[in-house]
């Protein structure tokens, strides 16, 4: 009897969920006011759901992504990895964004960049694998420098995601680097950065600890870094 619950199932049920949200969110963004009453300020507005289904939207394209990926770069990539992806962003959109985690649960913000250090960090072994199968100059890398190559990638990226926010919150008027609450306060002076280095201090944690767990691996060969390994398809 096949299994209900498997890694191939749970992205196909993301991919479901992102479509689903962005419909729900639509026709909740359309029933919003387009200015928060006196009485209830806390409520959303139809600015609000436009942004959620924005992400929604981003979301789905996402999804796409690792099988664009596979037939452009003539790549296969395991399911295992599809599946971290797959949970992160379901984490980061559906239950973040749609199910408002971020403002519910503390911490939650804080878990997904430690959790996207990882991920990262993994996909950073990934990348020097790649750079590093070339005939024309041929190196040999220590397993330290791939390991400290894919924390640096990992922490790089983390940095770039903040310009992003940076930039969505002064365009488009989010809140993603939480500079504020979510009924619209702003945080004052030291405090307003709290939440931008936090975020990425828990990449460069997430980041490390994969690197780590990715050194170990080569050094003993245990292999464990492979199971979310790109590999090349064979013509």
């Amino acid at each position: 009897m096949k299994k209900i619950f498997s890694k191939r199932n749970f992205i196909k049920f993301v991919f479901v969920t992102m479509i689903l949200s962005s419909v729900f969110v639509t026709i909740r963004m359309i029933m919003a006011p387009t200015v928060a009453s006196f009485y209830n300020p806390d409520v959303r507005v139809k600015s609000d759901y436009f942004l959620m289904l924005l992400q929604c939207i981003l979301g789905t394209f996402a999804m796409l992504l690792p099988g664009f990926t596979e037939k452009r770069l003539k790549v296969n990539i395991p399911t295992n990895m599809i599946f971290v992806y797959s949970a992160f962003l379901y984490c980061a959109i559906y239950l973040g964004e749609v199910k408002n985690f971020y403002y519910r649960i503390p911490n939650w913000d804080m878990i997904l960049h430690t959790f996207s250090g990882a991920m990262i960090g993994a996909l950073g072994f990934t990348v020097i694998s790649f750079l590093n199968k070339t005939e024309k100059v041929p190196i040999y890398l220590t397993p330290v420098f791939v390991a400290f190559f894919s924390f640096c990638f990992a922490v790089t990226v983390g940095v770039v995601w903040e310009f992003y926010e940076y930039a969505a919150d002064g365009l488009l008027g989010t809140n993603m680097q939480k500079f504020g609450t979510e009924n619209g306060t702003l945080f004052v002076g030291h405090y307003a950065l709290s939440d931008t280095m936090a975020d990425l201090l828990v990449d460069c944690i997430g980041a490390f600890a994969m690197s780590v767990i990715g050194y170990i691996s080569i050094k003993y060969d245990k292999n464990w870094h492979e199971k979310l390994m790109f590999k090349r398809k064979i013509n």
